[in-house]
């Protein structure tokens, strides 16, 4: 088929929204987008290889805060949106968007497995005429570099038989101000013709669209914004021990520096870092920056202060236990409170209350953990040895029964005056009992 025939009928059926849009990977970032593609207009076919995700949403239910069941349900029941694990029907999209996991191994380096597993799988059904886009969080030159490549090993050449482009997640869970259609869109495709197509399709599915020049761009648009949290929130983190050290509160400063209209913007501290970005995504750009003999001093410092975060509330809560009970950790029972990785939502990728639980239990305490959003632990890769452990329910006799509390994230569900009232020892690294005023003699910040 002609360069320009396959451009411009594709061009042609995503102006008229009769094109076909795939989405692979139904999770936190998938799923919204497909959905809001279907509300758009388009027929949208989501792909999952985890066969219980298509059987929950074919019926209409859906597993993520974001997407509403009835949200579901209308595109479920107008017939715009259907969920599969048949990668076969690829080849009834016109454009394909990749939202799969990028992880860290062990060695914290980028494991592309699964943006190489899925371009094989689409260059298997790949056919003239299609656009695929690349969302998940990688290091400048994935597309271009990996993806592109492998989806050119099925004899059609990307920029003429099939268009290649990327445009980075911006999703927030549990954040109710801002949506997948109402964040602004990065969008960039490999040459003129993707890009025009890579921002039309985007055009229909959100408010707003940023076009950036290449996928490079658009690559290191979405890591340089989580470098930027992650180089703050380090900041942060060891202000908190500095003014620690000085018997200043380090929250009481940030509320009153945050006062400042010019020139400031507040970051918190915590126990650690958590999330599916803002732990993993500067170590793809420290990565790559080795590739030109250059070092990321700045971002490794960060990583380095942040990972340290989790044993420094461990040691306030062993130094506490034992000032105030002389009673050591290895004979103590613990309640973390608060399993998943922000408040309000389920979501624990990354969380560091695992991080919390292993060094507690490494070095012999008894733990248990409370979480009003995770009734139960939820299949994970990294922390096997957890999945299926269920919440505890916060009662006084649930409190009374440990030896300390430890608070690792602030759910606004939570009843923190039951905690005040029964806990012996409350170890907050949250700032979360201060903030409700219940700053009393058995609470402890770290």
């Amino acid at each position: 088929m002609h360069e320009s025939s396959t451009f411009e009928r594709l061009r042609s059926a995503l102006a008229d929204g009769s094109a076909t849009a795939g989405v692979i990977g139904l999770g936190y970032v998938g799923l919204p987008l497909a959905v809001s593609a279907a509300r758009a207009g388009y027929r949208t076919v989501g792909f999952d290889i985890d066969t219980t995700k298509p059987e929950r949403l074919n019926a209409g239910a859906s597993y993520i805060d974001a997407v509403t069941d009835d949200e579901l349900g209308d595109v479920v029941t107008a017939q715009r949106f259907t969920a599969t694990s048949d990668f076969d029907r690829l080849a009834e999209c016109d454009v394909i968007v990749i939202c799969v996991p990028t992880p860290l191994t062990r060695h914290r380096e980028p494991d592309l497995s699964y943006i190489e597993e899925t371009a094989r799988q689409t260059a298997a059904r790949l056919r003239p005429g299609q656009l695929v886009v690349l969302e998940s969080t990688t290091y400048p030159g994935t597309t271009r570099e990996v993806l592109t490549p492998i989806l050119e090993s099925s004899g059609l050449q990307a920029g003429a038989d099939f268009f290649v482009g990327f445009s980075p997640e911006r999703e927030d869970p549990g954040n109710a101000r801002f949506r997948t259609v109402t964040i602004p869109k990065v969008v960039a495709g490999d040459g003129p013709q993707a890009s025009e197509l890579v921002a039309s399709f985007y055009g229909k599915v959100v408010e707003t669209v940023v076009p950036v020049s290449t996928p490079d761009v658009a690559e290191a648009v979405k890591i340089t914004e989580n470098v930027f949290r992650a180089v703050n929130i380090a900041l942060v983190n060891e202000l908190k021990l500095i003014y620690g050290a000085m018997g200043i509160d380090v929250w009481e400063v940030i509320e009153a520096a945050k006062t400042k209209p010019f020139g400031y913007m507040p970051f918190y501290p915590g126990p650690g870092l958590g999330g599916h970005c803002i732990p993993i995504d500067p170590f793809y750009l420290t990565w790559k920056a080795r590739e030109f003999d250059l070092g990321a001093r700045f971002i490794e410092l960060a990583g380095e202060i942040n990972t340290a975060m989790p044993n420094h509330v461990v040691e306030v809560l062993d130094r506490a236990l034992d000032q105030r009970f002389q009673k050591a950790l290895s004979a103590s029972k613990v309640l973390v409170i608060g399993l998943a990785y922000k408040p309000d939502v389920a979501d624990v990728r990354e969380s560091p209350s695992f991080k919390l639980m292993e060094l507690l239990e490494a070095r012999g305490a008894e733990v248990s953990f409370h979480d009003p959003h995770v009734p139960e632990v939820p299949p994970t890769r990294e922390h096997a040895e957890y999945n299926g452990r269920r919440s505890a329910e916060l009662t006084p006799e649930t409190l009374a029964a440990v030896d300390a509390v430890l608070i690792s994230t602030d759910h606004a569900a939570v009843d923190y005056a039951l905690v005040s009232a029964h806990a012996k020892l409350v170890v907050d690294s949250r700032n979360a009992m201060a903030r409700r005023g219940l700053f009393r003699a058995n609470v402890v910040k770290a």
